[in-house]
């Protein structure tokens, strides 16, 4: 089953881009847990707290697309390092202002979700001019589905550690010198160094141009809400059962079946076009929401998690692949970075839609938010099907990839579809 994961990483710059990428976005998957603890340590209220990770959320939802954007403009060094500078000088600012000079606190927490490095799409953009042919591209996304599974299960036990060796506001320093670093790692590369995006058609609206990835968009915006809802669902159900431990057990089974059904889903190839097969995807992520309502003894509440996670990796993974094909020429790494955006925004609204429905309805209620986004998110992919339609390119040019100057790319695959 790892075979093909293997092959992956034994190409040229592979290894080192997967690496580098998943350490410089460590800073952005543990921000909001190391600025909750930090500003507890400070005196601060949970209000205060809710209020700058909420702060940290909204500007790096907003930052992401744009600098997407930049990066196809401008190239991945001139932009991905200098961000991850500012975004980890916002971050030390924050740590030296503490939560007593709010004047400093609020536009450092801006400034560092702001200009937080779009590393994720940046990637994206990368596999198809390092792999080169498209069923090796299609497993990379795979496998970086599965690695965002193991980086964020290990990035909050990091921030822990760190906060129990010195304190909340070295923590704070460390994730993001060790982002930069990250950072560093992937714009030193050959081909991030290298690479430049197709000539794009100029529009102020950039890549959301395109129907097919707004159609995606919409239906992501649901998942995100039912993935952050069970967040909130988790923590009212283990208060249920006064035990807090039991929210790491369900947080860390809904991580353990994503990992294992990327596993899977990245070990073999698939025919047939991705779009219908996202479709069957998501209807089942939607199916697997629905047993968590049940809400059963621990052990077995704990498998229902698992068995919630199985199909979120496929789920992403696929949908890199549509992003891919539905992306307007010049704007893969600003259409990757509005999946991010829009599934992080998506999770926020579940965590706002969830507690109102915990003290209205109940645990039960507030994990049936859970099931009601993922056929929200089936039905948006159902009802757009006619403008998802898989793309056609010219049929008498081969496509080659946006950085693929040496022809290495399999004929017929790009990675963004002339709009």
């Amino acid at each position: 089953m790892a075979t093909g994961y293997l092959d992956i990483l034994k190409a040229p710059h592979a290894a080192r881009l997967l690496t580098g990428t998943l350490v410089g976005r460590l800073p952005s998957a543990t921000g909001h847990i190391a600025i909750v603890l930090f500003v507890r340590a400070e005196g601060g209220s949970y209000t205060l707290a809710g209020v700058l990770t909420a702060l940290y959320g909204i500007t790096t939802a907003i930052g992401q697309p744009l600098l997407g954007r930049a990066v196809d403009l401008f190239g991945q060094p001139r932009v991905q390092l200098p961000a991850a500078l500012v975004s980890a000088f916002g971050m030390v600012l924050f740590a030296a202002a503490g939560t007593g000079t709010p004047a400093l606190a609020y536009p450092a927490v801006a400034l560092a979700g702001l200009f937080t490095p779009p590393l994720e799409g940046g990637l994206r953009a990368l596999w198809p001019s390092v792999l080169g042919r498209e069923d090796r591209v299609h497993r990379a996304y795979a496998m970086d589905a599965v690695a965002q599974e193991v980086m964020f299960t290990l990035g909050p036990l990091l921030v822990t550690l760190l906060v129990a060796l010195w304190s909340p506001a070295a923590a704070l320093l460390v994730i993001n010198v060790i982002g930069v670093l990250g950072a560093l790692s992937v714009v030193l590369s050959k081909p991030s160094r290298a690479w430049r995006s197709a000539p794009r058609q100029a529009h102020w609206l950039g890549a959301l141009r395109s129907p097919g990835l707004l159609a995606l968009l919409g239906a992501f915006l649901f998942i995100g809400m039912a993935l952050g809802s069970i967040t909130v669902a988790g923590v009212a159900y283990a208060d249920d059962h006064g035990d807090k431990s039991v929210y790491g057990w369900l947080m860390a089974a809904l991580g353990l079946g994503a990992l294992l059904g990327g596993t899977v889903y990245g070990s073999r190839q698939w025919t047939g076009v991705p779009e219908r097969r996202l479709r069957g995807i998501v209807a089942l992520l939607a199916l697997c929401y629905l047993p968590l309502t049940l809400t059963p003894g621990v052990v077995a509440m704990t498998v229902l998690s698992a068995l919630a996670g199985v199909f979120l990796a496929p789920a992403l993974a696929c949908a890199f692949i549509v992003v891919d094909r539905h992306a307007p020429r010049g704007t893969v790494t600003e259409a990757f970075s509005w999946l991010v955006t829009t599934f992080g925004v998506g999770a926020a609204l579940g965590t706002g839609v969830a507690g109102p429905a915990v003290e209205h309805g109940g645990t039960s209620t507030s994990f049936a938010v859970a099931g009601a986004g993922g056929f929200a998110a089936l039905l948006v992919l159902l009802v757009t099907q006619r403008v998802l339609k898989a793309p056609t390119g010219p049929s008498d040019a081969t496509i080659r990839t946006e950085n693929d100057r040496s022809g290495a790319a399999q004929p017929g695959f790009s990675s963004g579809h002339q709009a």
